[in-house]
């Protein structure tokens, strides 16, 4: 079980009771939310790790679960790309509406299935996010025509060890048309559990999410 710093606390987000680990530290310039992959949530120890980088770099970070345990008992609901992404949007939404974090800009940071929950829902609210980082994702689970309605910037990281899953970003690039980049990690497999090659995503998102996430 992934430690949880003292610098989050534990949120409820919406009427879905959705449970999250919310930090916005002071002077942050924008708030990530997590979109967790299949059989993975606020407690993923990679995600806590990103999240953790991207505090110190002055971001807020908002780790939640988009499925309830019952509702992650039922496989078709972790593959349910509309409902993880309606789980989002609600996250997101309540974001804008927090106090400490309505005037900031927000990211989603997608990995596995939440990359293709992070595109899907960028599509259909594309005022609410403003970039978008997906590692070891399925972008292409969120379908042609919600890819080519993305105008968040959205980067792609795969492990170069993955290869199914960099055929499918790849497939994922041609349809979207805001601006991208597809970001193969040397050595990497899904989990990108090899040493050192999560701070290699670590540093590829927060140059991003720096560049396109941050207000001027």
């Amino acid at each position: 079980m992934a430690t949880i710093s003292t610098d989050q606390h534990e949120v409820s987000i919406g009427a879905e009771k959705l449970t999250g680990f919310l930090s916005v530290p002071r002077g942050a310039q924008g708030v990530v939310v997590f979109a967790h992959g299949s059989g993975s949530g606020r407690l993923s120890p990679r995600n806590n790790h990103v999240a953790a980088a991207l505090r110190n770099e002055g971001l807020g970070t908002l780790l939640l679960d988009l499925l309830h345990p019952e509702e992650e008992a039922d496989r078709r609901n972790v593959f349910d790309i509309a409902l993880l992404a309606s789980r989002l949007l609600v996250a997101a939404r309540w974001v804008s509406q927090y106090e400490e974090a309505a005037t900031l800009p927000i990211g989603y940071f997608g990995a596995s299935t939440g990359g293709g929950a992070a595109l899907y829902a960028a599509a259909k609210a594309p005022d609410l996010c403003r970039a978008v980082v997906s590692r070891g994702g399925r972008p292409d689970l969120a379908g042609a025509e919600a890819l080519g309605h993305v105008r968040a910037p959205t980067q792609l990281i795969v492990g170069s060890r993955d290869l199914p899953v960099i055929e499918l970003n790849r497939t994922a690039m041609r349809h979207l048309h805001c601006e991208r980049e597809l970001v193969i990690v040397p050595g990497a497999h899904h989990l990108f559990e090899e040493p050192g090659t999560l701070d290699q995503v670590i540093g590829h998102a927060t140059r991003w999410f720096r560049t396109h996430l941050v207000a001027d």
